[in-house]
């Protein structure tokens, strides 16, 4: 599945609580995490900003790349599953939904890494991932953007999904 033009603008609107780079602190950020919550981190500065607080998300997806510029990948954190999958820039692919499919029912913590682009993975994130999810994403140039899972962000991220090519 392709994005179309015409849903660039709606992907910049964050699905979720947006901190200020300078206000994304472990403290500010532990406080939009409900306790015993299913950490989803979709990047990898989020991911490494995570780790670095001593907050390892049960599932990191990444693709070794930070604003399109190739990265050491995040370091490995007790990593108990590592998987991968190709995902082109720009589209979300099935097999990346399968792999996603198939990290939320694998040992945690789990990294996915991605051979392409892990950006749009939000959206079929938002929709697979179990109830009691917070699912933490970089705003480009902005900051971090934190996502309570509930049924209204399941049928808006399904809804976009359903929107592409």
């Amino acid at each position: 599945m392709k994005l179309p033009d015409s849903l660039r603008d709606e992907l910049k609107i964050p699905l979720g609580v947006l901190l200020l780079e300078k206000d994304a602190t472990k403290q500010n950020i532990v406080k939009h995490i409900p306790e015993n919550s299913f950490v989803i981190t979709v990047g990898d500065r989020t991911t490494e900003k995570m780790i670095e607080f001593g907050l390892t998300p049960s599932l990191q997806i990444v693709d070794s790349q930070e604003k399109r510029v190739r990265r050491a990948p995040p370091k490995n954190s007790g990593i108990q599953t590592e998987l991968t999958c190709d995902n082109p820039p720009a589209e979300i692919t099935l097999e990346s939904i399968e792999t996603i499919k198939k990290a939320f029912s694998s040992k945690h913590p789990v990294r996915l890494t991605i051979n392409g682009e892990e950006d749009l993975l939000v959206l079929p994130v938002c929709i697979y991932a179990p109830d009691n999810s917070v699912v933490m994403y970089g705003q480009p140039n902005e900051g971090l953007v934190i996502v309570q899972i509930t049924p209204e962000i399941r049928n808006k991220t399904q809804r976009l999904l359903d929107l592409m090519e």
